[in-house]
Formats: C-alpha cells, structure tokens, sequence
C-alpha cells in the first residue's frame, strides 16, 4: 500500500477519535482505513493504536509518530499547493542574466512591452559578460548565444544569429585585405576575453574544414560592444556576431573581411533550472522571447 495514504489513514483517525469518523473524512470505507492502519503497523512492526469497543486511541509509540506523521502530511499538502501555485498566474520577481551587449540592444528596447502585458511580475535584469551560476547565483533564467557548455540545465531556442570577421574600410585601406584565413595572421585582431578557448578563432574554410587562428591581437576586451567600437575605429579585425554588427554594416561602417567564407550560425537560447515544472514567471518571458524572435533569423539582424 501507499505510505502516504497509510500515513494519513493514521493520522485521520487520531484526529477523529475512531474509525467511523476517520473514514467520512477521508471519503473511503471504514474497512479501508482499518486495513491502511493494519498494513501501516505490520511494516513498522509496532502497535500504533489501542482499540476498544468505545474508543481508539494512540499508544505511546503511535503518539510519537503521529507528530512526526502531521508534520510530513502537512509538507505534502503545501508541495502541492505550491505546484499549484506555481501553475497559476505568472508573478514575482524575475532575476534574469544576459550578456551586456545583447541586453542592452535587444532586450531592453522589449522589456516594456512584457511588463505591461504581465502587470504582477517585476524585472531584475543582470548585464553581464560572464557565465553565471544560475542557481547557486540565484537566477530564474539567463540567455546565452553560442554553443552551450555541458549542463543539466534546460534550454530552449529564440533564434539564430551569424558570426564572421568584420573591420571598417579604413582599416583595410591602410593595412590591406586578407584573402585567406592565414592571411590572419599579419592582421590585427581584436579579441573577447570571455572566450573559453582564449585568444583562438574557430572559423570555417571554403571546404568545410574547421581551422583555428590564434594571434595575440591588438586589443582583448570583455564587451562585445567595446569590440565593435574598437573595428569601427580601424583597429583591427573582431569576429562578432551580426546582432552587433548588422547595423553598422548598412551604414558602411564595416565591411566583411573574408566574404568567402562560410557564415557560422549560432544559435540564442533562454536557459533555465531542470524540473518538471516550470515557474509560471519564467514560461511566460521565455513564450513572450519566443514570440517577439520568431520571425527574426541570421539575416535580420
């Protein structure tokens, strides 16, 4: 039988006095609950409970239990309360992760849009250029762009974006154009700090061959934004992904620096903690994400 149900068959009828009572409480025969009670003692290997023909009371042992058996029904009723809680309507306070440069552009312009459509849910958004720890940290969710590192954490993807090597006409005009990825190695590069392999790029050839470039570069940084900045200003060469670049490229502020190669896409995804179920305040940004991405592809950025 069910511990749980033996359990409460138990306690129901200390609470009522008896059998009877016990078992128009729990809305189950009176047999029922005398054989939840019988099979509760054989598996505790203990009598719980002194029946006369007048009343039923604890012993001391079954009084001992009883304590200790209310306090775990009591937890199982509010666990389930609380999924049920947590199945209602979205609120409370939301604590979100995002790298700077993507937060800044292209959540923030959006956030207005979601709080008015969810009034009892408050934002703290946290721009920052590293991976956080989202539980230990104590976040509901982060957004990630890339490939993920190895987790049990859940993901689900907004969109997409694309990466490639981008420098402002001035700077080719004065140190020249590589026609090849081992022309990158006369070039300077501008680099992001936060990258888990380092000062490498992993870029795509022609033939499909993943090869890697690994200069010091000219200038490291933690800030994608920094990074465009810095080849807007004829710098050097950043590999960044088009949601920095794009519109500077309209504006012919920088220009492809290999356009042969292949374009690396990759992809954006809201992260959030492993469970069953979802906080209602975490569904709700990640539909409402999911809904303002859906028609924006690599090209749209």
């Amino acid at each position: 039988m069910d511990r749980l149900t033996e359990m409460e068959a138990f306690a129901t009828v200390v609470d009522q006095g008896g059998f009877t009572d016990a078992a128009k409480k729990m809305g189950i025969s009176k047999s029922a609950v005398s054989k939840h009670v019988s099979s509760l003692e054989t598996r505790l290997g203990a009598r719980l409970l002194n029946r006369t023909t007048r009343r039923v009371s604890p012993t001391e042992i079954g009084l001992a239990y009883y304590d200790r058996a209310r306090r775990v029904l009591n937890d199982a009723g509010e666990a389930d309360a609380l999924v049920t809680a947590m199945q209602s309507a979205p609120s409370g306070m939301l604590r979100v992760s995002v790298a700077t440069d993507f937060g800044v552009n292209h959540l923030s312009p959006i956030l207005g849009d979601f709080l008015h459509a969810f009034p009892d849910i408050t934002v703290n958004m946290v721009l920052n250029n590293r991976y956080v720890e989202l539980i230990s940290e104590g976040f509901d969710m982060a957004i990630r762009v890339g490939e993920l590192e190895d987790s049990s954490l859940r993901a689900r993807k907004l969109t997409e974006t694309t990466k490639r090597m981008i420098a402002s006409p001035d700077y080719f005009k004065k140190f020249g154009r590589p026609e090849r990825i081992d022309d990158l190695n006369d070039h300077k590069l501008l680099h992001y700090s936060n990258q888990a392999a380092g000062n490498v790029w992993k870029i795509t050839a022609p033939s499909g061959e993943v090869r890697q470039v690994r200069t010091a570069g000219s200038l490291t940084v933690n800030d994608g934004q920094s990074l465009l900045n810095a080849a807007i200003g004829g710098l050097g060469i950043a590999y960044l992904p088009s949601f920095l670049y794009a519109e500077p490229m309209r504006q012919g502020l920088l220009v492809d620096a290999i356009p042969e190669l292949p374009e690396e896409t990759q992809g954006i995804y809201a992260i959030y903690p492993p469970g069953r179920y979802t906080q209602p305040k975490v569904r709700a940004f990640i539909d409402f994400l999911v809904d303002q991405f859906r028609d924006k592809g690599p090209g749209d950025w």
